[in-house]
């Protein structure tokens, strides 16, 4: 199964090597590195990885997969390794409101999630578009399947369930703005998804970035992370934060 996630991240990365600029009008691509490495009496590494590719199939579709790779240890002790990629399909999307397609795939070793399967179908509205900024708003409902690697959960309800199948509803907010004649640019991705079936299953994430341009084709990036989930292996915290400085760098 991770191969198969590896594949989904390795993928966006290797079109974006292949990607010339006389491409971008129909394909984008930027891959981002970012992360937190501290020595000494404390040692502590934080990588992130994350690409994003659309691609522009004619007028009225566009495809669009994002893919994000974080790891973490503490005392060269391995604490986190996770996967998720996230892919969509956009109808008209220059309109104001337009239908989209998704499917999301991930894992989670620290709360032992050994695949994670999301496929659904939703509506987004363009609330502001000016020149490069832009903010959206979107709904979505979904069904998901999730396999755990432990059965014993915070919420005994969920106790000895190996799989938790369920729909969802989301709240999706994201939006970009070039600040300062373009020196700072600011964008954001959050969303928020409850359990359609279970009131005390739900998840939000939030995902904010700050980059700076030091060429055409590269951004010194500070990236904050943010999530939560309700339903996790008992003894564990529901809400992870990272914050990782890098690089990102682009075909547009």
């Amino acid at each position: 199964m991770k191969k198969v996630l590896y594949y989904f991240l390795l993928v966006p990365i290797c079109l974006f090597a292949q990607i010339k600029e006389s491409d971008t009008l129909k394909l984008k691509a930027d891959l981002s590195l970012t992360g937190f490495w501290q020595a000494g009496n404390v040692e502590t590494l934080i990588f992130r990885a994350q690409s994003n590719v659309s691609f522009k199939a004619g007028k009225k579709l566009v495809y669009k997969t994002q893919n994000s790779y974080v790891y973490q240890e503490f005392g060269k002790e391995k604490a986190d390794e996770d996967i998720l990629s996230l892919n969509f399909l956009y109808f008209n999307p220059e309109r104001k409101i337009y239908p989209l397609l998704l499917g999301f795939v991930s894992t989670n070793f620290r709360r032992e999630i050994d695949a994670r399967y999301i496929a659904g179908a939703g509506v987004s509205f363009q609330l502001f578009k000016k020149k490069k900024n832009w903010l959206k708003f979107s709904i979505s409902s979904e069904y998901e399947e999730t396999n755990f690697d432990n059965n014993d959960f915070n919420f005994g309800e969920y106790d000895g369930m190996q799989s938790i199948n369920t729909f969802r509803a989301t709240l999706w907010v994201n939006g970009k703005y070039y600040l300062f004649k373009d020196k700072v640019i600011f964008s954001h991705e959050s969303y928020f998804q409850p359990s359609l079936k279970y009131g005390n299953n739900y998840r939000w994430r939030s995902d904010i970035n700050l980059e700076f341009p030091v060429w055409k084709f590269l951004n010194f990036k500070i990236n904050y992370l943010n999530t939560f989930e309700s339903v996790v292996i008992q003894g564990q915290k529901q809400g992870d934060r990272f914050l990782t400085f890098g690089f990102t760098l682009k075909s547009y």
